[in-house]
């Protein structure tokens, strides 16, 4: 497990196992880790602001609340490199990652489309005021399917925590894990690891299953 997900502590690594059939409790997976020299610098999160604010169109159950957001990086080659995630809230299950040199608000349109059809329609989306997630035409689009768009206030992104949280977990786990030479080799990386997120990583939220179980509401793990 260490050796597959070395960002992972040993709650995630026991939470996996266990959800393989396992017999393994936190206590003795410790135990290895810490025997093993496996144990990672301890988190330390971050003052949380308190703003009084109630966010908006609060997620209960799947696809309530869809939340996006764009992540930027580089090739090896120093290309620069735009990824827009998309995001279940309520499950944590990862719907898209859409991958380009550059996306527009035309680019973002087609692949809600896509996402409407696939996985059926949220009630909202949750968006910062990113010029390509409030064009007048996606806006439109939105309204023609009935998506309602909850914008969070500018300049504050921790409204936006869930989807701020994933992309923490995306940039740790792929973005600086690999070494990208082209765009195809990231794109084929990037989805890869998506796949492996939604599949294999329990979540502590979803009280330690893995995001697709959460979404699709199944109750073992798919043998991957």
């Amino acid at each position: 497990v260490a050796r597959e997900d070395p960002s992972w502590g040993y709650r995630l690594a026991g939470a996996y196992l266990r959800l393989r059939g396992w017999k393994a409790n936190d206590k003795r997976v410790y135990r290895l880790w810490r025997s093993n020299g496996l144990c990672l610098p301890p988190y330390r999160p971050r003052r949380k602001i308190r703003t009084g604010v109630k966010l908006d169109g609060l997620a209960l159950r799947r696809n309530d609340v869809w939340a996006w957001d764009f992540v930027h990086d580089r090739y090896h080659d120093s290309e620069p490199l735009r990824c827009l995630t998309v995001k279940d809230e309520a499950t944590g299950f990862c719907l898209a990652i859409k991958s380009d040199r550059n996306l527009q608000h035309k680019d973002v349109k087609m692949l809600l489309r896509e996402l409407v059809t696939r996985y059926g329609r949220p009630r909202a989306i949750r968006s910062d005021n990113g010029s390509e997630l409030v064009a007048a035409a996606l806006r439109e689009e939105m309204e023609k399917q009935r998506i309602r768009l909850a914008n969070i206030e500018p300049g504050k992104p921790w409204q936006n925590g869930s989807c701020e949280s994933f992309n923490g977990t995306f940039r740790k786990e792929c973005l600086n894990a690999e070494v990208f030479n082209c765009l195809t080799e990231a794109r084929v990386m990037i989805e890869k690891w998506r796949c492996r997120y939604n599949e294999r990583r329990p979540h502590s939220s979803q009280n330690y299953i893995t995001p697709e179980m959460a979404y699709f509401g199944l109750r073992e793990m798919r043998k991957t």
